[in-house]
């Protein structure tokens, strides 16, 4: 059977998100926005409302809802603005459901828990300078030393770089392994040889923190070592599946909110004696981005059935990555076409969605990347095999 009726646990998880950010977010995005200004109280906020822990079970600190009131929570947040969704996609996407997946007992109750209820602030560290889409060529290493790692490189373009407490970070034992010798870890903030730097300058989500992680010596415990040595890729594809998820759906929500400025401006712009609105090719572009939501959102919630269910998903989150990213580019083209003059500027919100798309498709793998993917699939050339480890299930009222 197939039903796509929310239950009344995911449109109340719809309609608290969405009044969290007309609450929280909207009165201060412009300027936000418009100086750069990153404020972690709200992100505080999203913490104190259950909103970071939302897929994580309740006995780890979450809240135990299911994969599609996490993409709904991500829609509504990036509506309002990308770098409330980013938070989704690193503190909990990337890092707290791959710490659920992959983490031991101690690490659960050390670090997840407090991610969960949002009373620490994580991210997630893979991309190197000069190492984007080949991630299994990383350059940080790290060697053993007793009962430390001693870890040295840098990642870069790592969203809350200057302000989260936990870090799960990547590095290779032995280069010539490639892939199979990477190795994850979490570091604190505080370790001895770490150190970070903010990025300035950015074109979109200005609202948010990125910056650059150094590890000079830095020695982290062989108890925060996060899987066995050499499943470092194993886990940070796996995480890499949970990043893409959250940036899809975050990306209707961008097309969502391309939309609804739109449909808004159509009516009040008038010209030749009536509303934009009445004139073919205003209609064909409205409709387009209508048509794209729809069908990203369907894409979406395949992935999220097939997470809920606990199977492999790596095709069909891919798949909505891609096409929501690049929809959502479109639409916010689309919205400034409409507004004509006045979207050029700062005074209508679709400017900031046009910047803030455009990383889209380029992090959690560029679009490029996703067309070769889906093509793989396609021709067999890419096959999964089964996870080692389930998906965790959620827990809770779906």
């Amino acid at each position: 059977m197939i039903d796509f009726s929310l239950t009344d646990a995911q449109r109340d998880v719809q309609r608290t998100a969405r009044a969290f950010a007309e609450r929280e977010i909207l009165p201060r995005i412009h300027e936000l926005d418009s100086t750069a200004t990153y404020d972690r109280s709200l992100y505080e906020k999203m913490g104190a409302a259950g909103l970071l822990g939302l897929p994580i079970p309740e006995r780890y600190g979450g809240t135990g809802m299911d994969y599609i009131a996490f993409a709904l929570l991500c829609e509504e947040m990036e509506r309002a603005d990308t770098a409330f969704r980013v938070i989704l996609s690193v503190h909990t996407g990337l890092n707290s459901l791959t710490l659920l997946q992959w983490a031991n007992d101690d690490q659960k109750e050390r670090y997840l828990i407090p991610q969960a209820r949002g009373e620490k602030l994580a991210t997630f560290g893979l991309t190197e300078p000069g190492v984007g889409s080949d991630a299994a060529n990383l350059s940080t290493t790290a060697r053993r030393r007793g009962e430390t790692y001693v870890l040295n490189g840098s990642k870069v373009w790592i969203s809350l770089a200057d302000t989260a407490d936990n870090f799960l970070v990547f590095a290779t034992l032995d280069k010539a392994a490639g892939h199979k010798g990477i190795t994850a870890f979490i570091v604190e903030r505080g370790f001895p040889g770490f150190s970070t730097e903010s990025l300035h300058g950015k074109l979109g989500v200005r609202a948010g923190n990125t910056g650059i992680l150094y590890f000079s010596d830095c020695e982290v415990p062989a108890a925060n070592r996060v899987g066995e040595e050499g499943e470092g890729f194993t886990i940070a594809m796996s995480a890499i599946d949970q990043g893409r998820y959250t940036v899809a759906a975050g990306s209707v929500g961008l097309a969502q909110a391309c939309l609804d400025a739109s449909l808004k401006y159509a009516h009040e712009r008038k010209t030749f004696g009536s509303e934009i609105g009445e004139h073919q090719l205003v209609k064909q572009m409205l409709a387009r981005m209508y048509a794209g939501i729809e069908a990203g959102r369907l894409l979406v919630f395949k992935a999220g059935w097939k997470k809920n269910a606990g199977e492999r998903n790596s095709r069909e989150t891919s798949l909505a990555k891609w096409f929501c990213t690049d929809h959502a580019v479109a639409s916010a083209l689309d919205a400034i076409q409409i507004h004509g003059a006045y979207g050029y500027s700062d005074e209508n919100p679709v400017e900031r969605y046009l910047r803030n798309s455009k990383g889209s498709v380029i992090y959690e793998g560029t679009s490029q990347i996703h067309t070769l993917i889906q093509a793989d699939y396609l021709l067999g050339y890419r096959k999964d095999k089964p996870l080692r480890m389930p998906q965790p299930p959620y827990e809770g009222e779906m």
